[in-house]
């Protein structure tokens, strides 16, 4: 997936009959205003296919799968396993390379975990242990989710973390990529679109400069994989994590992609019922993947709702998905960069880039300017986004955040750039 021009030969998109699958959208807010939801960055909306998917899991087939041999137990492990053959085939993966988390966040800690706890011999030995001095890599530019994790397992490891820094532009400065990734690099983790200023990472050059010194990958893939076409075998990444929720599916399920040798040779993260394949007393062995990262109940209903909004993307089509929200975005670049007291951050363009567009307006604080749109019926994020080093990189202690997704229309860019003036006038700074 790359963010320049998009050209595309397939039909627009249809917004109007698509938000008709949005009952949400249908709603007012604030007074009767007419809800302008600009925050899909954070959690997007659902369909009805998704709601009714997961009714009729719960209302017809809800059991515990891969437990029981009667009727419902069957159906329910079929719906459970057949959408994870979806998604995997949705993101460029093989059935038994994806993991169910409950969210991305977990996908992250299972890795760094497990790599943080694995032996210092044997088969988790050569590919997992990190030994004091070892190199983890990342970048200014990532979402807590994708930091915080990396931090804690070199403190307890004594590895170094080393991380790329942003240059003016709100880019990666890549420009001496050997000087930071080094044959002491053991991990490069690293976002493929910024959540904050829709930047979209080129993916090939650092996992080319990981792949050279012998250091695994791990992707964020939360902001790319809802919006544009994704093949992770084509990435060549060793893990990536994305979130259900941003992708018009559940809340509570996330998925963790990692390469089939390396989910073979990896220490599980939480241990217990359904991850084992024999307990004694004196000890245990566990399972195959996916299912040894797997422990305890699964969710059952929430993988079954994530398989219907995969197979809703895929009727829209990812193409146009990305070329609709590449049209929005542009729009929100000029219209937003035409108001004087405004500065967006990050990128001017919307080159190699998806549909996030943060900004400042002068003289009104991000919280202040998010209720004044707010009062208008706009639904737009405020704050650092759960990644203040991206925002001290860009001189911001905070921002507001629009994103777009597929349900958008331009008129809901043109209410957003009326509500920014309307705070402005709002606080006198017109």
């Amino acid at each position: 997936m790359r963010g320049g021009a998009v050209t595309t030969t397939a039909a627009p998109l249809d917004v109007t009959a698509l938000r008709a699958d949005f009952p949400i959208l249908s709603r007012t807010v604030r007074d009767g205003k007419r809800l302008v939801y600009l925050d899909s960055g954070a959690t997007s909306q659902r369909p009805t296919q998704v709601l009714d998917a997961e009714r009729a899991f719960l209302e017809q087939h809800n059991a515990a799968v891969h437990r029981g041999a009667h009727q419902l137990a069957e159906e329910a492990t079929d719906a459970y396993e057949g959408a994870r053959q979806r998604i995997a085939d949705f993101v460029g993966a093989s059935f038994d390379e994806l993991v169910f988390t409950k969210n991305a966040t977990e996908g992250f800690n299972l890795v760094a975990y497990a790599m943080g706890n694995a032996a210092t011999s044997g088969p988790e030995a050569e590919r997992f242990v990190l030994n004091p001095g070892d190199e983890i890599v990342v970048t200014e530019m990532e979402h807590h989710a994708n930091l915080v994790p990396w931090q804690q397992v070199a403190q307890r490891t004594g590895a170094v973390l080393k991380w790329f820094t942003m240059a003016q532009d709100g880019r990666l400065d890549l420009s001496d990529v050997d000087s930071v990734i080094t044959p002491r690099t053991k991990v490069v983790a690293f976002t493929h679109q910024s959540n904050v200023t829709g930047v979209i990472n080129p993916v090939d050059v650092l996992v080319a400069a990981a792949r050279k010194v012998g250091a695994l990958t791990v992707l964020d893939a939360c902001q790319s994989v809802p919006h544009g076409p994704v093949d992770l075998h084509a990435l060549d990444v060793d893990f990536a994590a994305f979130s259900g929720h941003k992708m018009l599916g559940p809340s509570g399920i996330g998925v963790l992609y990692g390469r089939r040798e390396l989910l073979a040779a990896l220490p599980p993260f939480i241990t217990g019922g359904s991850m084992i394949e024999l307990v004694r007393m004196e000890g245990s062995t566990f399972a195959p993947p996916p299912q040894r990262f797997e422990a305890g109940s699964p969710m059952t209903s929430q993988a079954v709702g994530l398989g219907a909004a995969v197979d809703y993307l895929n009727v829209v089509g990812m193409e146009r998905v990305h070329a609709h929200e590449h049209a929005l975005t542009v729009a929100a670049l000029e219209g937003l960069g035409a108001i004087p007291g405004v500065r967006l951050l990050g990128p001017q363009d919307a080159v190699d880039r998806g549909g996030a567009v943060p900004f400042e307006i002068e003289g009104v604080h991000p919280h202040d300017a998010g209720q004044v749109l707010d009062s208008l019926g706009i639904a737009v994020r405020v704050g650092h986004h759960c990644a203040w080093p991206l925002h001290r990189c860009l001189n911001a202690q905070s921002s507001v955040r629009a994103s777009f997704y597929l349900y958008n229309t331009l008129d809901e860019v043109d209410a957003l750039v009326d509500g920014v003036r309307e705070a402005q006038k709002f606080f006198g700074v017109a």
